[in-house]
């Protein structure tokens, strides 16, 4: 089994993630992870997919996805030459023994403590999945009551950008944040 990851820009219109999602769907293949989000450009969206390939070659997977008449460009991320990053809240049990030990797993692993309650501490941790997992693994003994991961999400190393390429896009525009 093969694991391969995804860069998709899509156009940013309702519907496309379905369209995405039950083309794999359809096709039998596993999505091991998926995560949407808006890009630089505002009528673009960014989907990265990790998918296991049991015995299809990774370009029936291409074919079928620039079917897809929102699909604008697919970029394999490959290990070496990008970066990859997830996250990850985990809800620790705790009490006055154990929350001093929580709280250095924390920092060993450089993470964040998000929330403190007399019977729990919640940690935030970003990085690649086997930091995640070897994070969990340590706090397992403690007891988790809850967690939640983000999908993976990567960009190539470098300066250029999987926009700068054949895409014919207006520059980006400011996003307006209000509060």
């Amino acid at each position: 089994m093969t694991v391969h990851t995804l860069s998709v820009l899509v156009q940013n219109k309702p519907g496309v993630l379905a369209r995405v999602a039950s083309l794999f769907s359809r096709r039998g293949y596993n999505i091991d992870s998926l995560a949407v989000g808006p890009t630089e450009h505002v009528e673009i969206s960014r989907m990265t997919i990790v998918v296991n390939l049991a015995d299809q070659p990774l370009e029936q997977v291409t074919k079928q996805l620039n079917k897809l008449v929102e699909v604008l460009k697919i970029v394999e991320l490959d290990g070496a030459g990008c970066i990859e990053r997830e996250l990850a809240l985990v809800k620790v049990r705790t009490d006055a023994q154990t929350r001093s030990q929580v709280l250095e797993i924390a920092q060993l692993f450089r993470a964040k403590v998000v929330d403190v309650a007399a019977d729990a501490v919640t940690i935030e941790v970003t990085g690649a999945r086997d930091k995640l997992e070897a994070m969990l693994r340590v706090l397992e003994p403690f007891g988790i009551r809850e967690l939640v991961q983000s999908g993976l999400v990567g960009l190539n190393r470098g300066g250029r950008s999987i926009t700068d390429r054949s895409l014919k896009l207006a520059p980006p525009v400011a996003v307006e944040r209000h509060a």
